[in-house]
């Protein structure tokens, strides 16, 4: 497998927040390169989750960590990666996954639980090695859950991207960083929805919908979607078609 690295830092524009409840400004910051084990990616989709905006307020944040790039959903293109990383190509459609998994630790190879030991979920918001690859006129930038989406190119660890099919439509792509793939494996490993259940799904947003297509590929014989907001009715009935 050819190795790709780049030395180039790159000037693109990045929804910056500087403070707890300030507007978002569309910024022009650099980008580092990717160092051995990290990957550079061109963000091609972005999606917008609840935490992102709990996290640009300042709630239920144990850490408040400003100027920021917030966005940890989305879709992108490998533009560039270090010398350690392997499985991936320059193209590679790649979306950010928060948790990483080694396959080796005692979590990952006792199938219990994703929170991998050795490279644990990260809420400090910045690299493993605990630098940045983001700045703005000398300023660190700190990321989102190791990656930072709202950006024209972000730089995050090779285990915390997932390699997708380049068939599948990405603007869809962009939700299964988190908000789907959350609601699926909570009927699926959570909730362990049985084979004949009946399914009540409270809302049917990103989260929702992902439990609606959890409970039916669990064989879920009746699946009741209930949201105030009659325009989601359409999208609900399409996961049951």
């Amino acid at each position: 497998m050819s190795k790709s690295s780049s030395s180039q830092i790159i000037t693109c524009k990045a929804a910056v927040i500087w403070g707890c409840g300030e507007p978002l400004k569309v910024e022009e910051i650099q980008i580092d390169p990717p160092k051995s084990t990290e990957v550079r990616v061109r963000m091609l989709y972005a999606s917008l989750c609840h935490t992102d905006i709990i996290r640009a307020l300042g709630k239920e944040d144990p850490l408040p960590l400003f100027p920021r790039v917030l966005g940890h959903e989305g879709v992108g293109a490998v533009e560039s990666f270090g010398d350690e990383v392997d499985g991936l190509e320059e193209g590679d459609y790649v979306i950010p996954t928060m948790l990483a998994e080694c396959g080796a630790c005692e979590n990952c190879t006792l199938a219990k639980t994703n929170l991998c030991l050795t490279y644990p979920f990260s809420l400090g918001g910045l690299m493993s090695d605990g630098t940045s690859r983001m700045s703005i006129k000398g300023h660190k930038l700190y990321n989102m859950f190791s990656c930072s989406t709202w950006s024209e190119y972000m730089v995050v660890d090779s285990k915390f991207v997932c390699k997708i099919d380049p068939s599948i439509a990405l603007p869809h792509a962009s939700l299964l960083s988190c908000g789907f793939s959350t609601g699926f494996g909570a009927a699926w490993k959570e909730a362990r929805v049985k084979k004949g259940s009946t399914v009540a799904v409270l809302g049917l947003g990103a989260v929702g919908l992902g439990v609606t297509e959890g409970a039916r590929m669990q064989g879920a014989a009746k699946i009741i979607g209930i949201d105030k907001n009659i325009m989601k009715k359409r999208q609900g009935a399409s996961f049951l078609e």
